[in-house]
């Protein structure tokens, strides 16, 4: 096992040595063999996040995308071998990182597209029907009770940045011109049955869905909304999260 850490360890730390167990079948140089493995596994790595990230990646340029993971890379490696969802860590990691303070928004756009990921691979879990919900909702003396349990794709993210406005611009949605990135934009990221969306929401749709999420009751949850926005209306942020399917199940415990 030491001989594993030993080479796991030198593979992605260019200052530590070939393990000197390494030997070539042809006894040929085994620390230039090393070499080329260890700059082939790190440059698939930071290809990795490049597809994983490819509009932080287009924010700041291939060159700089690529410098800027390569480092990460060797400080971060991945802890399981799909690398579909590598990156976990790249918005903290893009918000100390000193080269990128000029872009205090990069982060966050970052933070959406991990979540992107993680929305694409959630657990493909039922959601309840219109007919279902209607029916719950019917019931007056339920409502003060009543929790909703959502779909696992579902993020909602609090930014003080346009991170969908970005986003959505590099997807051909709006001129990246006419976007202040230093507006506060909040985002809802679901996988809206075969389809991850990324939708720009009000702060107390924002407030609302992250109540749900905490399995706060409906009302609380609207009056949350309503510290908000005092005319704060429930109904079409309910609906599209029935129309989405991103309601699985409901308690009136």
């Amino acid at each position: 096992m030491s001989g594993q850490r030993d080479f796991s360890s030198a593979l992605l730390n260019a200052k530590q040595p070939c393990p000197p167990q390494l030997k070539t079948w042809n006894g040929s140089d085994s620390s230039s063999r090393f070499a080329v493995y260890r700059n082939n596994v790190v440059s698939s790595l930071v290809n990795a996040l490049a597809d994983n990230f490819p509009v932080t990646l287009q924010l700041v340029g291939e060159q700089f995308f690529r410098a800027m993971a390569n480092i990460f890379v060797r400080e971060f490696p991945p802890q399981t071998r799909i690398l579909s969802s590598y990156g976990a860590g790249l918005a903290r990691f893009i918000e100390s990182f000193p080269p990128a303070r000029t872009l205090p928004y990069l982060a966050d756009v970052s933070r959406l597209e991990f979540a992107r990921i993680q929305a694409y691979h959630s657990a493909d879990t039922p959601a309840l029907g219109a007919e279902q919900i209607a029916q719950a909702l019917a019931n007056p003396e339920a409502l003060e009770r009543m929790t909703f349990t959502l779909h696992p794709s579902l993020t909602v993210l609090n930014c003080a940045h346009a991170i969908v406005s970005l986003w959505g611009a590099h997807q051909g949605h709006m001129d990246i011109a006419r976007v202040n990135p230093n507006n506060a934009e909040h985002a809802l990221i679901l996988r809206n049955h075969l389809e991850v969306e990324v939708m720009q929401i009000s702060a107390a749709a924002a407030a609302f869905i992250g109540a749900l999420m905490d399995h706060q009751t409906l009302a609380d949850a609207a009056e949350y909304a309503m510290a908000c926005e005092l005319n704060f209306d429930l109904t079409p942020t309910l609906a599209h999260l029935i129309q989405a399917g991103a309601i699985t199940n409901y308690s009136t415990a």
